[in-house]
């Protein structure tokens, strides 16, 4: 990641479109802006005025539209920032970037560079900027819900809070250490255990939460398991409402996985076909068969399909495969001669059963995401954080010595701040913030 300077980019989606908005964050923005539109002095702060979009190096007029003006520290990154809301075709938003670019001083965005500034200018921090990319990539209701509510600082506020208990402590255990000779209340070490058992287990249960928040950040794996020709690929086609899947009476036909997105009640899920499980001698389709049960022991639940018209009795392998969490399902059922005992009964072809099969599948995506009171883990960045924090808490609650219980609490102290940004975390910045795109 580049840092310094005036940076600019397209902060809407490229293509056509009736608005485009590029944005100026920096320094030199108030300049950049008096260049691109001619005027003297940049507008009133934070009200909309209209304006010409000059070529700086000729005075050739670009385009017309809206000019804002945020000086900093009151802007999204924390610096002077303008930007210009002209028309969204592509000629136009290419000649206003070109003209941009030749002013001295300024150049184009990074990734996410826009939200690190931010995040560098302490207007959010670590939790806030995933939680704003994650409301960018939002796809469902659920998922838009979590998202601001992390992007508000629900979750980076319980860490700090958190940590501020931590730091609390940290100063009795030291001055303690430091000041062994001096009238200090007694048993300090004592004293302190408590808050950190207490801490420890607060931790503990945020930790277990059946990977809620994380799920619905990346969606609901749900993965379709049975024997060839069981109607695999013609129930992913159904609930997809598309031709996504092959589907032949010739068995083997599905040899890979095939996923498509859906979203059910709101919540994202990943419905994943895969191919029959029998036994092959055809290299191609037994690496098919080991690729369906991988992606089957991954799942985050199992859809089990037996062809009801072809076998009455359920076969155990079909019990075994769906395990005690799984939904069994009975297909073919418009051509068995009987309802059949075991599984929900649907027919792809006459649509019987599919409405309560959908139900069926949506309150299991509620149950597997939803039920979170309080902000919940997206990541497993924020997983691993908490887990060393955990640890070192433990450690200390083990420990005798004052000088061993300090160390262990100054480092969960230090893997809490890991998470929210309060360390040096270098390291991890443009992890967080490549994912975003240019002009955020």
């Amino acid at each position: 990641m580049i840092n310094g300077g005036t940076i600019y980019a397209l902060a809407t989606a490229s293509g056509r479109a009736g608005v485009a908005v590029i944005r100026i964050s920096g320094d030199q923005a108030g300049p950049a802006l008096r260049s691109m539109t001619g005027r003297e002095q940049v507008p009133t702060a934070r009200r909309a005025v209209f304006g010409r979009f000059l070529d700086p190096a000729n005075g050739e007029e670009l385009d017309q539209g809206l000019v804002l003006w945020f000086p900093g520290p009151d802007s999204f990154t924390g610096e002077d920032v303008a930007e210009l809301h002209g028309h969204g075709g592509p000629a136009v938003i290419g000649a206003t970037l070109e003209a941009l670019g030749r002013i001295p001083g300024c150049r184009l965005a990074g990734p996410g560079e826009f939200t690190r500034r931010a995040f560098q200018n302490g207007k959010m921090d670590l939790t806030q900027a995933e939680g704003l990319a994650d409301l960018i990539a939002a796809e469902t209701e659920a998922q838009r819900r979590q998202a601001q509510r992390q992007m508000n600082g629900a979750l980076g506020g319980l860490y700090e809070g958190w940590r501020g208990d931590l730091i609390g402590s940290l100063a009795y255990l030291e001055a303690d250490i430091d000041f062994p000779d001096e009238d200090l209340p007694g048993e300090l070490l004592a004293r302190q255990k408590p808050k950190l058992q207490s801490l420890a287990a607060a931790i503990t249960a945020h930790l277990d939460d059946g990977h809620r928040g994380e799920r619905l950040r990346d969606g609901c794996h749900m993965v379709i398991l049975g024997a060839p020709n069981v109607g695999k690929s013609s129930l992913l086609n159904a609930l997809a409402h598309r031709n996504a899947a092959i589907v032949s009476s010739q068995a083997g036909t599905t040899r890979d996985v095939i996923e498509v997105h859906l979203n059910l009640g709101g919540y994202p899920v990943v419905l994943v076909d895969t191919a029959g499980l029998r036994d092959s001698d055809d290299l191609i389709e037994a690496e098919g068969v080991r690729r369906a049960l991988a992606r089957g022991e991954g799942a985050d639940l199992k859809i089990v399909l037996y062809d009801c018209a072809e076998t009455p009795i359920l076969d155990e392998q079909v019990l075994l495969l769906a395990g005690h969490d799984g939904i069994i399902v009975a297909t073919k059922v418009d051509l068995a001669d009987q309802a059949p005992r075991t599984g929900t009964a649907i027919s792809t072809k006459t649509g019987l059963g599919l409405d309560g099969l959908l139900s069926r599948l949506e309150a299991e995506a509620c149950r597997l995401m939803a039920g979170q009171s309080g902000p919940s883990l997206t990541r497993l960045r924020h997983r691993q954080g908490l887990e060393n924090c955990r640890d070192a808490l433990l450690r200390a609650l083990d420990e005798v010595e004052g000088e061993l219980v300090a160390e262990d609490v100054r480092l969960a102290a230090r893997f809490l701040g890991g998470i929210t940004g309060r360390v040096d975390v270098e390291d991890i910045l443009d992890v967080v913030f490549g994912d975003f795109c240019i002009g955020k």
